[in-house]
């Protein structure tokens, strides 16, 4: 049994207890908390420990899952743990990954472990299908849609200004411009052709309802470079309409072949997701067992899902999957 132990316990790390529980090869050996370990109850009843205990346990871990945010806190998680245990984070912010990477890869080496970032469906997934699409077809465009959806980042930046109690942001493709990529028509399109935002705002009592929707559409680098919709609706309404965290989005390629490119291609790849984290900690849970078994074959220091061959995210063996996949 892989024996797997998760550092955060939000909505990431619950869908990773779910994952792990669901999963014939692993078994979970605790959850690790910066909160009271008392104050944290589990699904499944693990026991929860203080971060401050984690280090005594390395002989008792075999992949660790980090479930921290991108923004604070796997920056500096995962290079300070990748030294001492194996590790798998879903670090996001693609601009950064190229220095996190050299951070980790660092630490992994010098502790001889594995680490494996950037885990997920964009960055993750959806990576993989981009890198395909452009070997198979390097003569296109590709393009990347995302929701319909929630956006947790987006709807706690709503929440942070002044007057606002709660919210919700979701992601929309433009209908049209994904139904001409489909076409193989190669549009060239801006980010307001690809995506709209519509905003459920729960606004305070009292609160100014025309500044708070001049101040998200106005947003810069959120709201500003799109049509953005603002709806003020009830707490209920919020609770009772807008309690799930749905996602999803859709990878294209198109592209030609031909001596002269005359014949053409497209390739899609969806996700329709119910929630969000769930789907995401199952994706870590998948290459966690790929990090254990790399960690088995002395191939360390830090790796992407560009790196890991399919056949180690699966629970079979390569003899099974041959016969059952191929």
């Amino acid at each position: 049994m892989i024996r797997i132990g998760i550092v955060g316990y939000g909505n990431l790390g619950r869908g990773v207890e779910c994952a792990v529980h669901h999963s014939s090869d692993m078994e979970l050996v605790g959850v690790f908390t910066r909160r009271d370990p008392q104050t944290v109850n589990t699904h499944t009843h693990v026991k929860v420990y203080n971060m401050d205990e984690l280090l005594g346990m390395q002989d008792q871990i075999d992949v660790l899952v980090l479930c921290g945010g991108s923004a604070n806190d796997l920056p500096k998680q995962t290079v300070e743990l990748a030294e001492y245990f194996n590790v798998v984070d879903s670090f996001d912010t693609h601009a950064k990954i190229p220095e996190h990477f050299s951070n980790v890869n660092q630490s992994s080496e010098k502790g001889k472990h594995v680490s494996i970032i950037s885990v997920g469906w964009d960055p993750g997934l959806f990576s993989l299908n981009r890198l395909y699409a452009q070997a198979v077809l390097p003569h296109g465009e590709d393009y990347t849609f995302w929701g319909k959806g929630v956006s947790q980042g987006h709807s706690d930046a709503i929440r942070r200004i002044e007057g606002v109690k709660d919210a919700r942001q979701y992601t929309i493709p433009v209908e049209a411009s994904l139904e001409s990529v489909r076409n193989g028509e190669n549009p060239t399109l801006t980010t307001r052709q690809k995506h709209t935002r519509e905003c459920f705002v729960v606004a305070e009592d009292g609160a100014d309802l025309k500044a708070i929707e001049e101040a998200i559409v106005t947003m810069p680098n959120y709201f500003a470079d799109y049509d953005t919709t603002v709806h003020f609706i009830s707490e209920e309404e919020l609770m009772r309409d807008h309690k799930g965290i749905p996602h999803g989005g859709v990878v294209l390629r198109s592209g030609t072949t031909g001596f002269d490119y005359e014949n053409k291609h497209v390739i899609e790849y969806k996700l329709t997701l119910d929630s969000n984290p769930e789907f995401t900690s199952s994706v870590l849970v998948a290459y966690a067992r790929a990090a254990y078994r790399m960690a088995n074959l002395n191939q360390y220091g830090c790796k992407t899902v560009f790196d890991i061959p399919p056949a180690y995210l699966h629970v079979e063996s390569g003899e099974e999957l041959r016969k059952k996949l191929l």
